[in-house]
């Protein structure tokens, strides 16, 4: 699957995330963040874009009803941050920390997390067009009701995840690794799975397997 990078300007001069707040309206643009901490505030209907953040840290931080569009995290911590009902488009999250954020009720489209943590994270009610996890972590991670349209779980810890009443059609698990999923038969018709994992799922249903 072809996922569209971030569009960035080859020159982007360095600012601190605070002078969101000097802005007339709460907006970032054309811009790099690097080690800056903005833990435990509040600003409503941000929007940032064209910018590579790095070294920073958002913990419990509201940022509900925002838009990010063409944005790099690196080495980030976002922990427990509210990013629901936000619109994040052409957005990379590289070596990041999104433990317990709160994504609901959110819009995604071209959107790669790399080796990144997301266990406790909440998607649900949200929709996902070409999303990839690669390498990361998303120990119950809750996907309630989402919709899904190519995605892609590679090599990563999808265990305890919950897809209640979100299709799996089309979408591979088969290089993603769980013990249990809260996934009901009917929403793992045309999911793809490694035959390790067909045997897991038989033993969830009560099937006794015998060679």
């Amino acid at each position: 699957m072809k996922i569209e990078l971030p569009k960035l300007s080859d020159e982007l001069p360095t600012r601190n995330f605070q002078d969101i707040f000097y802005e007339e309206d709460p907006e970032l643009e054309m811009c790099k963040i690097v080690d800056s901490v903005f833990e435990n505030e509040t600003v409503s209907r941000a929007r940032l874009s064209n910018m590579v953040i790095k070294n920073s840290r958002f913990n419990h931080t509201d940022f509900q009803n925002i838009d990010i569009t063409d944005v790099v995290f690196e080495n980030c911590d976002l922990s427990n941050a509210n990013l629901s009902k936000s619109s994040i488009h052409r957005v990379v999250f590289k070596n990041s920390k999104l433990l317990g954020v709160d994504f609901t009720d959110s819009r995604f489209g071209n959107v790669q997390f790399e080796n990144s943590v997301l266990n406790l994270t909440t998607f649900g009610d949200s929709k996902l067009e070409k999303v990839s996890f690669q390498d990361s972590s998303l120990k119950t991670t809750d996907f309630f009701n989402c919709k899904l349209k190519n995605i892609e779980f590679q090599l990563s810890n999808i265990d305890e995840a919950n897809f209640d009443q979100t299709s799996l059609k089309g979408i591979d698990i088969s290089t993603s690794n769980f013990n249990t999923l809260a996934v009901a038969m009917d929403d793992l018709k045309g999911c793809k799975v490694s035959s390790y994992q067909a045997i897991q799922f038989a033993a969830l249903m009560g099937l006794i397997i015998k060679d």
